[in-house]
């Protein structure tokens, strides 16, 4: 019988960008970067995963140089994908509408490779580790996935990652244990960034 270990995962949400797929960070989003760095420089990471977007990309590069000796390798699995298109009779009556709006622009084809994305995010980050060693590794990746993981974590609803959101440069991490089911630990923490550099791609509405 294998052996297992507990995988710690910690999820990070890019560092602030212009808003198309093809650029990278602004300034704000290189300093929220590096800091967010600073604050895993003393975790024991021994993987940092980052989607193929420059705005990832980028973050991840500069997260990796606050860290010893952890390269960043480019994964489909943490990229920007909608991971679950629902649909109406899944969701609550009341909110309904507006969630369906919000996905109206994805396409047969998107909503399709991002659920095989996911699937495949699914088994490659989540659940206990072989080899009886403790692992923890970081995903630089968008809040789409976020919000998905810690749906998966908390064994909610396929729809539910919706309404989950992530700060740039926000922290999320879980926690998957032999035999306990999965820990959100923290989830968007922000304590590492001054506050003109928190709560950067939400509506200002909806900052905290």
């Amino acid at each position: 019988m294998t052996d297992l270990a507990t995988r710690y995962l910690y999820l990070a949400r890019h560092g602030e960008a212009a808003h198309t797929d093809d650029s990278g960070l602004t300034d704000a989003g290189r300093r929220q970067a590096v800091l967010l760095g600073r604050r895993l420089a003393g975790r024991p990471i021994t993987a940092l995963h980052h989607g193929p977007l420059p705005r990832a990309t980028e973050t991840a590069r500069l997260v990796a140089e606050q860290l010893d000796g952890v390269p960043p390798a480019v994964c489909e699995e943490a990229g920007d994908f909608v991971p679950y298109l629902p649909a109406r009779s899944e969701l609550p009556e009341d909110s309904a509408d507006f969630l369906l709006d919000f996905l109206a622009g994805t396409t047969a084809e998107e909503a399709g490779s991002g659920a095989v994305l996911a699937q495949r995010a699914v088994e490659r980050f989540t659940g206990p580790v072989a080899g009886g060693e403790d692992r923890h590794e970081l995903v630089v990746t968008h809040a789409f996935l976020v919000g998905w993981l810690v749906r998966q974590a908390l064994d909610a609803p396929d729809w539910r990652w919706l309404g989950v959101n992530a700060a740039n440069a926000g922290l999320t991490v879980l926690r998957y244990a032999p035999g306990r089911p999965p820990a959100v630990l923290l989830l968007n923490d922000q304590s590492h960034l001054p506050e003109e550099l928190r709560w950067t791609g939400y509506p200002p509405a909806v900052r905290c």
